[in-house]
């Protein structure tokens, strides 16, 4: 009869590994629920000031060109969400996507043939600087101080690393799938 009643080594063992377990739930549960989300371009478009509104009313604009498909433009995202985080107060943040052909007159009038494209508008909406490509974040943050100044922009005509935006507008979705599309183009 012995035989059939389990030994306290088999009972200690079992309780130490129904804590164990227990403990690495809880710890992978609570972890996963903790981790920072990084914020998605569409979200951060979704909740951007719309550009008519940016236009009229009296705060300065960073305007941002960008498409989903763009690896710098993912790449900043979120530095940008940062930065409208401490900034959105006092800047209009807008963002345009190139991939919609409702922004083509604007793509036009700012001269967009890289992405991302940012373009910083006065209190009175007037264009001042423009920077392409990834920008640091302290590029940003230090123009961002001297647009709610209104003093000169200390980082004028940045450029970083940009897509190219391919100039068929039908082509633009086949850049997707060509990763060396992505600041692949000599420039002579």
């Amino acid at each position: 009869m012995a035989a059939n009643l389990p030994s306290s080594g088999n009972i200690l063992r079992n309780l130490v590994v129904a804590v164990v377990a227990i403990a690495l739930t809880v710890a992978v549960f609570f972890g996963l629920r903790t981790q920072s989300a990084t914020p998605s371009l569409a979200s951060l478009a979704q909740t951007a000031t719309p550009y008519e509104l940016a236009q009229t009313n009296d705060k300065p604009t960073l305007l941002e060109f960008y498409a989903d498909w763009c690896t710098s433009c993912q790449a900043m995202a979120p530095e940008m969400a940062d930065l409208r985080q401490t900034y959105g107060d006092r800047v209009n943040f807008v963002m345009l996507n190139i991939d919609n052909d409702k922004w083509l007159p604007e793509m036009l009038e700012y001269r967009v043939d890289g992405i991302p494209h940012f373009v910083y508008f006065d209190q009175g909406h007037t264009p001042i600087a423009t920077a392409i490509g990834e920008q640091p974040r302290t590029i940003l943050a230090d123009n961002l101080d001297a647009l709610i100044a209104s003093a000169p922009l200390p980082h004028v005509q940045t450029l970083g690393r940009a897509s190219e935006i391919p100039t068929d507008p039908l082509s633009r979705r086949a850049v997707i799938d060509d990763p060396r599309a992505h600041g692949s183009q000599v420039v002579n």
